[in-house]
This record gives structure tokens, sequence and C-alpha cells, in this order.
């Protein structure tokens, strides 16, 4: 199967310009294929902490020159020209990833697209333009990019620079299976080449396994997740549907559904999120308690859950420019 090959180009204003949240950026575009081209703008020494990612991930950095009023729109005019450039002289890049919610490069979507370029676009959802979000063949919010890589973290942290354990391998194929949109399952070749991008120094020789299939195949005895069948002499692989849900799951009530929008709040505000769109909220404590609904905690509509939640002061609620409401974590 053909692996699209990207560039992709990052506003770090945009981003929130937080080690974890590049990372989370860059696990997601690598598994939709490979980045043979990256550059960030805006780089200050503030951002020093992103230096070691930056270099390892070979990105080209373009610093931040401050000077008069105009210096945003310095930064996203250059990033138009690169995105240009590159798609006019290396025809090896078929796909595109912006990491902006900027309504001013739009024209530049539409002008990647009428060259049959595929464009990702990623932004905060307290900054994205709806106009943005509609040019783009894909878009991602970031708040919802880190709380898919939360979840494959979750219960052994599990740092890049760790070796991965059964059950860290184990979440981090079910990140990747999850993420395929056109196929249930995928060949096992290409999961495995997946893998490599995000993992370089996998083998399944460290956990005890000659082949990839038969570590698949013991990754699937042990913990249930995942489906491994054969067709054709090849090895496809799937998420298992009818695997049990992990036992002890909570529904939400009128007693404790305040701990559970906290907790996710302050999951937010770890990731380095300061405001959040209400939408994103509600479609992540959906994700945690599938049964959630308003009616079940005493309420009519999810504004009414936000408003009971500013008066106790637990959040605050602002508006943009557009009127559209905002989750400012506090």
């Amino acid at each position: 199967m053909s692996t699209s090959r990207f560039a992709i180009f990052v506003d770090l204003e945009n981003c929130g310009a937080k080690a974890s949240t590049l990372n989370n950026i860059l696990d997601k575009v690598k598994i939709r294929g490979d980045i043979l081209l990256g550059k960030v703008y805006g780089y200050t020494d503030r951002f020093s902490e992103l230096k070691e990612l930056l270099l390892s991930n070979t990105f080209t950095v373009v610093p931040s020159l401050r000077h008069g009023v105009a210096q945003k729109n310095n930064a996203d005019i250059l990033l138009v020209l690169d995105a240009l450039e590159v798609a006019y002289t290396n025809p090896l890049i078929d796909s595109f990833c912006i990491v902006s919610g900027d309504s001013d490069y739009t024209p530049l979507v539409g002008r990647l697209k009428s060259m049959g370029k595929f464009v990702l676009g990623m932004s905060r959802s307290e900054v994205a333009s709806s106009i943005f979000i509609n040019a783009c063949n894909e878009f991602q919010f970031l708040e919802t990019v880190s709380s898919v890589n939360r979840d494959k973290r979750r219960g052994k942290k599990q740092m890049k620079d760790e070796p991965l354990d059964d059950a860290g391998l184990n979440k981090l194929l079910e990140g990747i299976l999850a993420e395929q949109t056109d196929n249930d399952e995928m060949y096992a070749s290409e999961l495995k080449g997946v893998l490599l991008r995000l993992r370089p120094d996998f083998n399944e020789k460290s956990f005890g396994c000659a082949s990839f299939g038969k570590l698949l195949n013991k990754l699937a005895a042990k913990f249930g997740t995942l489906r491994v069948r054969n067709d054709n002499y090849n090895v496809m692989v799937s998420l298992n549907l009818d695997a049990p849900e992990a036992p002890g799951k909570k529904s939400l009530s009128p007693e404790n559904w305040r701990s559970a929008f906290c907790e996710q709040l302050q999951r937010y505000k770890d990731d380095g999120f300061e405001r959040v769109n209400p939408s994103i909220l509600k479609a992540d404590i959906q994700s945690s308690y599938p049964d959630y609904s308003e009616h079940a905690i005493g309420f009519k509509r999810f504004s009414d859950v936000l408003k009971q939640m500013e008066k106790e002061k637990l959040l605050q609620l602002e508006f943009d420019e557009q009127k559209n409401m905002l989750i400012k974590m506090i």
C-alpha cells in the first residue's frame, strides 16, 4: 500500500510550543505517512525545551524577529511562501500538515488542493477558524490529539526514550489501528512500517519473537484487544471490537460528575491548553463515559452544566470575537 509523504509547517505560537504537544502532532502525522520535511515558525529562546525534539526530527527553524506590529503577518507570509515552494519544487511530497487555525491560510490550502495535495490542518480549538477547518481535507483539534496520545500512555507512563514493554506496545498498536479511517484492518507489514516511524528502535526480537506476526499473535492472546487473521498468506490486523471493557467503569451521576469534569479540565491544563471549545470537553467526556447525558446528572443542556461549574468557580466562560463560547481553565 502507498505511504503518504508529508511536509509539516508549524506555527509555534498556535500549537502552544510545548514538547508534549509537538510530539503528539508528529505522532499523528507519522501514523499517516513519512515526514520528509518540517519547519517551525516563531522560534525564540523561550522555546528551548523543543530543541532536542526539533533536531531529532530534522526540522528547520525559522526564528521570530520581533519588529513592528506586523511581525505575526511576516511569519504567516514566510510559511505560505515556503509551502508553495515545496509544492512546486518537490514532487516527492504529496501531503501537507499545517499547524495553525488562522483563516489567512485558507488560500494556501486551496492552492495546494488544486495541485492534488492532501492537506491536514491542526489547531487549538480556541483559535481555529471555521473557514480554515472546512477548507482542509482533514482537520484535527490539538486537544483531541493530546487526549488520544494520553490514552495510549494511561496506566504506566511510557517515555519515548524508554524501551516498550508488552502493555505499552499493545496500547501503541491499538492507537495506530484506531486512527485508520479507510479500512477496519491493516496488513501486518503496513502496521510494522507505521510502528517503525513512531519507534525507530523497535525490534520484535526484543519481545522474544522471531517475527512480527508471532509477536502480534502473542499480544492478541495476552490482552485480547487485537484481532489477527491470515488472508491468502497475508497477516491482517484489526481491533477486536468484541473485547470486554475494563471492569469497574463508572457512570456519571449527580454526585460524581463534577470530579470527572474537573479531571478532564486538569488534563487540558497539564497539556498546556488555557482555553478549549465546549464541544471538545463534551466529546472527551462522552468518550470516557459512553452513557453520559445531561439529564442523567440533573441538567437539560450542556451549557447548563458549564454555567453551574462557572457558578461554583470550577471554570470560567468567555466568548471570542465571533461570540463563540470558550472554556477557560482556572
